[in-house]
């Protein structure tokens, strides 16, 4: 539009005489109607949260769990007692945490290496400790898997709620077995996500999450895969990295480390480790039983 406005003034002519003053009308309405640039306030953001409470009804959905198959998916009823061991171990290095994380990116470097199914144990692990109320969100908006593991509504979601399409509490899921662990699904896919999440209200969304529950914990797309994580990296407190020694590989790895910023980096999750060869069983049958013993 630029190079035609200049010729046409450089022209002149009856031809300029009639487009200008129509050029410079139309590009004073887009002036107009554009959004302002730059990052909005935070006194900008407090408004929009402001305005996404006051919205928001009083109680949640309260949703029954039915994990599928025999995965280690939410292993708290002694049905994988070493599987819920090690994630209660994970538990308790974040808690102990120096950054003290209350928003929780878990990430890996591709698709297969157990994100999903450590973000939900790490959730519900979280929620087990006292009166602390853990939310779980899918934020891999293009894979969302695990409200499909716990056969549970994916939409509404997150993305429903960015679209102010519904509230939070039309969208928020409270597990039936475990009263102090809820669950985001990502809700209805759109191209335009990241801009979603990107966007003032989108940060709006995640401090009235914040300020609703004790931790947060973002099921997050691979690392370096989609603008999407960049994004929610940026606004969470630390990142979880998933690691699977017999699929991720070694030199992805490595780069996908090196990439996260060390002040946000928590730690790294083994996924899928085979017992090593000289581990003795015994301690594994001392310490993993259904209680103590009687004999």
């Amino acid at each position: 539009m630029s190079r035609i406005f200049d010729s046409l003034r450089k022209a002149g002519g009856k031809a300029a005489d009639v487009a200008l003053p129509l050029i410079d009308k139309t590009e004073a309405a887009k002036a107009e109607s554009a959004p302002a640039s730059g990052p909005a306030s935070p006194a900008d953001t407090a408004a929009l949260a402001a305005e996404l409470e006051a919205k928001t009804a009083s109680k949640v959905r309260v949703v029954k769990a039915r994990p599928l198959g025999d995965l280690p998916v939410l292993p708290f009823d002694g049905t994988h007692p070493p599987s819920a061991e090690q994630y209660r171990i994970v538990r308790t290095k974040i808690v102990q945490h120096t950054l003290q994380p209350r928003l929780l990116a878990v990430s890996s470097p591709g698709a297969g290496d157990g994100k999903t199914i450590s973000a939900l144990n790490i959730a519900g692990a979280l929620s087990l400790k006292g009166e602390v109320k853990v939310l779980l969100a899918e934020a891999d908006f293009r894979r969302s898997s695990f409200c499909r593991l716990l056969q549970l509504p994916d939409e509404p979601g997150l993305v429903d709620v960015l679209a102010r399409k519904c509230t939070l509490e039309e969208a928020v899921m409270e597990i039936e077995q475990l009263p102090n662990l809820f669950v985001l699904g990502a809700g209805e896919f759109r191209p335009d996500a990241s801009e979603l999440l990107d966007s003032p209200f989108g940060r709006a969304v995640f401090q009235t999450l914040r300020k609703r529950f004790h931790y947060v914990v973002l099921d997050c797309p691979p690392i370096a895969s989609i603008a999407d994580y960049d994004v929610i990296q940026a606004v969470a407190d630390g990142v979880v990295v998933v690691l699977r020694p017999d699929h991720t590989d070694r030199s992805t790895a490595m780069e996908i480390l090196s990439s996260v910023p060390k002040e946000k980096m928590l730690g790294v999750v083994m996924n899928h480790v085979k017992p090593w060869f000289l581990w003795r069983n015994t301690h594994s049958s001392y310490y993993y039983t259904d209680g103590p013993d009687r004999g």
